[in-house]
């Protein structure tokens, strides 16, 4: 575990009860999200389910019918509707950092933790999810690979600014009980 970069103050309430996990797709938040919520007994949230529900489409679809701004602006209005709760963990989808002043936004409201796992791990996990994601949908497995290093160079800066960062093998629930404990 690395502590990030960021400079924002966090006081004891909000570290224990408002965590963001970002990273890039395929990294597992959405697995963590479920099991460090069942650890510390606070709600589990997807923010890309919660848009998928609140849009009635899937992510695919609002990319295709309303574009990725569109998209974005939905992303932004869910996440700030999770300022009126007070214990969660939240699975963010892994551009939610980079638009909206968002990575700001959930440094101030909670604890951001990075989940980073090596490209490859990425490439391996995604291959059969494709279809339902829709920046990567039409790629081959080749140029998954290419995508998936472009794209975290883009979103390193954002991820950076995480209070905590975990990296690869070394990522296991021990890893998010040392800074929930």
């Amino acid at each position: 575990m690395n502590k990030g970069t960021s400079n924002n103050s966090i006081d004891n309430t909000s570290t224990h009860s408002r965590i963001f996990l970002i990273g890039m797709m395929g990294t597992g938040k959405s697995f963590w999200c479920k099991k460090l919520a069942k650890k510390i007994k606070c709600g589990a949230y997807d923010l890309d389910f919660l848009v998928e529900t609140m849009e009635e489409k899937t992510i695919a679809e609002i990319f295709a019918e309303d574009g990725e701004a569109y998209f974005r602006k939905a992303e932004t209005k869910m996440l700030h509707n999770f300022i009126q709760k007070k214990s969660f963990v939240l699975a963010t989808g892994g551009g939610t950092p980079c638009f909206n002043d968002n990575m700001q936004w959930m440094n101030a409201h909670g604890v951001t933790i990075w989940i980073d796992e090596p490209i490859p791990i990425l490439v391996q996990r995604l291959q059969a999810e494709k279809e339902h994601r829709p920046l990567i949908a039409s790629l081959s497995d080749d140029a998954l690979e290419t995508f998936l290093t472009k794209k975290l160079e883009e979103r390193k800066p954002f991820y950076a600014q995480a209070t905590y960062h975990f990296k690869g093998p070394d990522i296991s629930e021990r890893s998010f009980t040392n800074i929930i404990a």
